[in-house]
């Protein structure tokens, strides 16, 4: 299934965003801050990853519903697995 590039710009600009916060947490572990500021900066690239991937999903969920004369079986059970792949 191909998504609709417009429905990726902001999983891209997400990305981006996390690509920068990854970039931070390895500042602060080289200049050897505390735990407790590594940790948060973590949890919040992990949070930009989760909803990223979650937005591909619906994108893809989306393209099924609108498309239903395509393979919609094969691609509504792909788009499942990778949902529950994210969980």
């Amino acid at each position: 299934m191909t998504l609709d590039p417009d429905d990726m710009t902001p999983v891209l600009n997400r990305l981006k965003r996390a690509q920068g916060q990854i970039g931070g947490v390895i500042r602060l572990i080289e200049e050897g801050r505390d735990c407790q500021d590594i940790v948060t900066q973590l949890a919040a690239v992990s949070r930009a990853l989760n909803r990223a991937g979650f937005a591909v999903v619906s994108s893809g969920l989306r393209e099924c519903l609108a498309n239903p004369e395509s393979d919609s079986t094969a691609d509504r059970e792909l788009m499942e697995k990778l949902f529950l792949t994210l969980a």
